[in-house]
């Protein structure tokens, strides 16, 4: 059951709305004003980092949709889909006060309705690292992700650098697939000590937290070792696996520097690296990166 709607900041309530009909409704006002449209994709359990983005939505744009919807496609078979966090009244309480206008949380058969037999493959960037340790995952992005752009059909849409080889897919769908709709990515959000926020911390022990800062420490060793004038990029990695030896407890999927456009590894670091980490921390499976 959706949540009653709240007053946003810009005066209109923050609506819910769980059918494409009503979101269709709810923005050809909008749409007829010429008013720009501004979108923020979610599978909600919200923190400060969506909200980034709902503000630089409500920075750029008219309006503000913001979808929340834990996609069942993109999840591999043992993985945490049954127990990602789900409070849709909480997530729309803190979107209300940003500006929110517009909140879409289909259920499952709204977006994928019997007999639905079409998915979208994105080859390429969607390959290497994500791509091969989480069969299927982009998959199931990339169909989600066109499917939400057929239906709010948004100006401008918003995402976060902390997926950062899931925001090279989505702009290769939208140039393969000719979509009209301009792809940001925002920077990470951190939280104090430096933990990439994330959904999932909320699995993480207070122990499995602390060893969780090894990623962006080992992001911030590598950004050190090329401000001090370090290229060589297996240098640089054998490094940043150093810090992750010495932390029991984690354990890496993967840790590379790659190409910012292509995500094939470098040899040589270049201000278009990227640092790209997935690593398991007790059963909890974090990334992060940096360029």
């Amino acid at each position: 059951m959706n949540p009653a709607s709240i007053p946003s900041t810009t005066g209109h309530e923050c609506r819910v709305v769980g059918s494409h009909a009503e979101l269709r409704a709810a923005i050809q006002a909008w749409r007829a004003a010429k008013q720009t449209i501004g979108f923020v994709p979610t599978m909600g359990a919200l923190h400060a980092g969506h909200l980034s983005l709902v503000d630089a939505a409500r920075a750029e744009c008219d309006r503000v949709v913001v979808s929340i919807f834990v996609n069942p496609t993109q999840f591999g078979p043992n993985e945490d889909f049954e127990r990602y966090p789900r409070n849709l009244q909480a997530d729309v309480a803190l979107l209300a006060p940003r500006g929110a206008e517009l909140v879409f949380a289909p259920q499952p058969a709204e977006i994928y309705p019997p007999g639905h037999a079409t998915m979208v493959e994105v080859s390429g960037v969607a390959n290497p690292w994500e791509g091969a340790f989480r069969p299927g995952h982009f998959r199931g992005v990339a169909t989600v992700v066109l499917k939400l752009f057929n239906m709010v059909a948004p100006d401008v849409a918003f995402f976060g650098q902390k997926d950062f080889q899931q925001s090279l897919v989505v702009r290769r769908l939208v140039a393969d697939l000719n979509v009209p709709v301009v792809v940001r990515v925002c920077p990470t959000m951190r939280e104090a000590d430096g933990l990439a926020m994330s959904s999932r911390t909320a699995y993480l022990s207070t122990e499995d937290r602390r060893r969780g800062l090894v990623l962006s420490r080992s992001l911030k060793l590598a950004t050190e070792l090329f401000a001090a004038g370090e290229r060589d990029a297996h240098q640089i990695m054998a490094r940043m696996r150093e810090l992750f030896v010495a932390t029991p407890g984690v354990t890496i999927d993967y840790l590379s520097l790659a190409d910012g456009d292509t995500l094939a590894e470098v040899d040589r670091a270049t201000a278009n690296t990227v640092a790209l980490i997935a690593a398991r921390v007790g059963n909890v499976r974090l990334i992060d990166n940096c360029l």
